[in-house]
């Protein structure tokens, strides 16, 4: 964000508690003495009105970035979000762009209980005029922004909380823009393929690690983007494999697994070797105890024992 609004005077960050206490996970911290309270705004606790002046602010010409605090606060401003950001292009004719970016945190583990604690960026990805992000590497939570940035169009990024606190070095080269198009192969394997994003990734790749003492070498790729999904990265990568395995923190019933597992089936169905499977989260509210919210979300024992059930496996 710092780079962004040195690049581009346009760019300018508001939402709750953004400015004098730093974000709610820091992610924001001294920005409000480094830029000033005009570039850094803190709003009213209000999602649909401090959303809807950065509907406003995107058609006359700023950047902005619009931090909603958790995507749970998002449903208050999904009205701003779905029936004015994702559909002014359409409605004016192709006048007028609204390229605004908004920043939500996402998912559970950390016991902040059911208000608090859900994944519902499947849920976004079901509207047209909105492109979704999902970054899970501190490359792509570093890289992606700018070129959400550069978008015409609105752009939602569902950052995992529990993913804050991961450190890392960032790649050589990685400061530069990454792409938010194309989902990215993670490991590589021949056995099956797991389809996953944010939290999620780590959680498969450790799964993968297991798997592969028991001799099943499981590809795993991080998906990025929900919407639009990357169909030639997803299908190539289940071609090869011939089983595809999705691990996805957000209820099982309509959400992004249930399209992953639609759009497999129905273009590689003849080339599948054992039916989709899924591992999300338990479908009810999030609970707050420790034991309780775990045993609701997928875990890397769970993601195994559903790898091992596929047929034809050989470990």
């Amino acid at each position: 964000m710092r780079d962004a609004m040195k690049k581009d005077e346009r760019v300018f960050l508001m939402g709750e508690d953004v400015g004098l206490y730093g974000g709610c996970f820091n992610v924001s911290e001294g920005m409000l003495e480094e830029f000033g309270e005009e570039r850094v705004i803190d709003t009213p606790l209000s999602e649909s009105g401090f959303t809807g002046c950065g509907i406003g602010a995107a058609l006359g010409g700023m950047r902005p970035i619009v931090e909603i605090m958790t995507v749970n606060f998002s449903l208050l401003a999904a009205d701003q979000i779905i029936n004015s950001a994702a559909i002014l292009l359409y409605m004016s004719g192709g006048q007028f762009n609204v390229p605004l970016v908004i920043r939500m945190a996402t998912g559970g583990g950390k016991q902040l209980a059911a208000q608090h604690s859900r994944s519902l960026e499947g849920w976004y990805a079901h509207i047209p005029g909105i492109k979704i992000l999902t970054p899970a590497t501190i490359e792509d939570a570093r890289g992606m922004l700018w070129p959400a940035l550069q978008d015409p169009d609105p752009v939602l990024v569902f950052e995992n909380s529990f993913l804050y606190n991961r450190e890392g070095l960032l790649p050589d080269g990685g400061n530069k823009s990454v792409d938010i198009r194309s989902a990215a192969v993670r490991r590589e394997g021949g056995d099956l393929t797991i389809l996953t994003y944010g939290i999620g990734l780590y959680k498969s790749l450790e799964a993968a690690e297991k798997l592969s003492e028991q001799e099943i070498e499981a590809e795993v790729v991080d998906l990025r983007v929900l919407r639009p999904l990357d169909n030639d990265t997803i299908f190539r990568s289940v071609a090869k494999t011939t089983r595809a395995l999705i691990v996805d923190e957000g209820w099982e019933s309509g959400g992004i697994s249930a399209e992953l597992s639609a759009r497999i089936t129905s273009e590689l169905f003849y080339e599948l070797d054992s039916p989709v499977v899924r591992v999300c989260g338990k479908e009810v509210p999030a609970p707050y105890a420790r034991h309780l919210e775990e045993a609701s979300l997928p875990g890397v024992n769970e993601i195994v024992k559903q790898a091992k059930r596929m047929g034809g496996l050989h470990g």
